[in-house]
């Protein structure tokens, strides 16, 4: 049995259902059924488990800005979340999955990060270098907290997109954004994404840290000329004219722009593709669910 908490957001269910898909027996556990922040009842829904995948967390909705209004939830969801699990899967001895977020980083490569930020480097947006969104904060919290934990899995997912019509989807926020930021950032492609959790359950890699990004990195232009060759490139896209205009104009908290380094993930077996492929799959699914909506 695979316990999954958080199964009804943009990434949880697709878990749930992959794994379904391979055979596999997977409870989903809502907040309505379990307190999350309670050890108790998490070790009643644990126990029996093989597995434990936490997909749960606060992001903000529409965007990262409203975890500025939202501290406190957002501090549970991202922080203290991991640490009740990290006792709870230790005591009964449970392999599990953390999914993280790789916006604990700033900055494109350099000559010391080459490729990018790999798992054995420190978070340089967080809390301790004071230069971060809230929600930046307490992701970079949570991993801290699970620093030397037992078989436990950090995926670190980093802007997620598919050929999903779905407002989480990066994809659709570019088709939707009324001006967008020009940066360079390392992307997930969420069905790859998901096919890493799969691999840790089935495979049994060794336990850490890992960058489940795509290989490479783009900038938002670049996204925005694949977006143009397909039939969906009909919109006018607008820029901001910097990141200092976007700040002025259409943020409340810092963003993170960062390049991650996936090679450990890829050595380790995860299934990871390069980025400009695995968005022109994404984008070309979305073109055909559009052209199929025109034409009904």
């Amino acid at each position: 049995m695979i316990t999954v908490l958080g199964a009804t957001g943009y990434v949880g269910r697709k878990v749930v259902r992959a794994l379904g898909d391979r055979g596999h027996e997977v409870r989903s556990v809502s907040r309505r059924i379990c307190d999350y922040y309670s050890a108790s009842d998490l070790r009643d829904v644990v126990a029996g488990s093989s597995f434990l995948i936490n997909a749960a967390g606060y992001t903000g909705k529409p965007n990262v800005d409203a975890c500025e209004l939202d501290k406190a939830e957002c501090l549970n969801g991202n922080a203290v979340l991991p640490g009740i699990l990290r006792q709870v899967c230790e005591l009964l001895r449970v392999p599990w999955i953390h999914i993280s977020s790789g916006c604990i980083y700033t900055g494109s490569p350099t000559e010391k990060y080459s490729a990018g930020f790999s798992e054995a480097d420190a978070p340089n947006f967080c809390f301790r270098t004071d230069n971060c969104s809230f929600y930046s904060g307490t992701k970079a919290l949570g991993e801290e907290i699970l620093l030397g934990a037992a078989d436990c899995y950090v995926l670190r997912l980093r802007i997620p997109f598919n050929g999903e019509h779905n407002p989480r989807n990066y994809l659709w926020k570019i088709m939707n954004y009324d001006r967008l930021l020009d940066v360079t950032n390392s992307l997930s492609n969420l069905e790859e994404f998901v096919a890493c959790c799969v691999h840790c359950v089935e495979q049994h890699p060794q336990p850490g840290i890992y960058n489940a990004t795509s290989t490479g990195s783009v900038t938002t232009r670049d996204v925005v000329q694949l977006i143009r060759q397909t039939a969906l490139g009909t919109k006018q896209f607008k820029f901001f004219d910097s990141e200092a205009h976007f700040m002025e104009t259409a943020a409340q908290a810092p963003r993170s722009h960062c390049v991650l380094d996936n090679r450990k993930a890829l050595a380790a077996g995860f299934p990871l593709s390069h980025v400009r492929d695995a968005l022109a799959q994404s984008i070309q699914q979305l073109n055909s669910s559009a052209t199929l909506a025109r034409a009904a």
